[in-house]
């Protein structure tokens, strides 16, 4: 497991909305449904996503856009335009001009939304909630990050917008499948195409020691790994993968693998049923309590209150 397979483990869809929106010119929806991260692909027309602190971003006819929340954000296919609908959470929508809902009033189907015969199709998959351990991945993206596949096309849409009007067994499980691999794919080129403006995890893939170290550390989190062990194992010197590794990534080999470690416990606290103590033993603490300690010193509560309430902001991965 690569630290971007390790990182795209958090953000896992789990019944997520997903919609095609069928609209006509001009439209504008104001966005607050809270959604930690958002893929928006316009399908037949281009369109504009507007943070509320930003200037507007424009996402191509076959793109897909990247939105990451919480925060409340505005899409149109003009900007300037004011929204004349309202999206909360779970699809809720409303007009602006009287509060009336519309879900119901413009609804065209199965998982479709908007105006019958519309000339703009818009498809909409949202996470509802994100984990501690994806935190690395949703901090290095900006608010709004697109990919323009240009004129190779993105086969994977047509897959989901045909997949989004079928009913059968099973299918919710299957569109959040679909909604993972365009996310995956969609990250892997937006990361990819950034060079050297990418996060530091992400650039290690290309010093072969470093990438090599942290393939390790994210396969085996519980292994007792050592720096000597580490460096033996990927072909160099403790001195010298200490060195490059805190380089490139931006912290030493140990240091990482704690707050890795911490991060995941984090996740399977909220996720899983499992005991403090095999959640220990699973992410590499020989004992409950050397996890609970290393955690509060972390996170500022032990790991019983952060699984009865666990911060907001931690959830929303904001």
């Amino acid at each position: 497991m690569d630290v971007l397979e390790a990182l795209l483990d958090g953000p896992r869809a789990r019944g997520a909305f997903l919609l095609r929106a069928v609209l006509d010119p001009p439209w504008s929806l104001r966005i607050e449904d809270d959604a930690p991260l958002t893929l928006i692909a316009p399908l037949h027309s281009s369109l504009w996503v507007r943070p509320d602190d930003a200037e507007p971003v424009a996402v191509p006819e076959g793109g897909v856009v990247v939105v990451r929340g919480p925060e409340h954000y505005t899409v149109t296919d003009t900007p300037g335009i004011l929204p004349d609908v309202v999206v909360y959470p779970g699809g809720r929508c409303t007009s602006v001009a009287d509060g009336r809902g519309l879900w119901d009033e413009r609804s065209l189907g199965v998982r479709t939304w908007g105006v019958p015969g519309g000339a703009a199709q818009i498809l909409v998959g949202s996470y509802e909630g994100h984990g501690e351990a994806s935190r690395p991945l949703l901090s290095a993206l900006p608010r709004v990050a697109v990919h323009d596949p240009g004129d190779a096309g993105n086969p994977l849409l047509d897959v989901l917008v045909a997949e989004l009007a079928v009913e059968s067994p099973g299918q919710r499980a299957l569109l959040d499948r679909l909604l993972d691999v365009l996310l995956i794919s969609t990250l892997r080129s937006w990361f990819t195409a950034q060079a050297d403006q990418a996060p530091g995890w992400f650039r290690a893939q290309q010093d072969p020691a470093v990438g090599a170290a942290l393939t390790l550390l994210h396969r085996d989190v519980a292994h007792p790994w050592t720096v000597e062990e580490l460096a033996e194992r990927v072909g160099v010197s403790r001195a010298s993968l200490g060195r490059r590794f805190t380089g490139t990534v931006g912290e030493p080999p140990m240091s990482y693998l704690a707050s890795w470690r911490l991060a995941l416990a984090a996740d399977r606290l909220t996720s899983s049923d499992a005991t403090v103590a095999a959640i220990a033993r699973q992410v590499g603490y020989g004992t409950p309590f050397s996890l609970s300690t290393a955690f509060k010193r972390a996170y500022g509560m032990s790991p019983q209150q952060y699984r009865q309430a666990p911060p907001p902001s931690v959830v929303s991965g904001a």
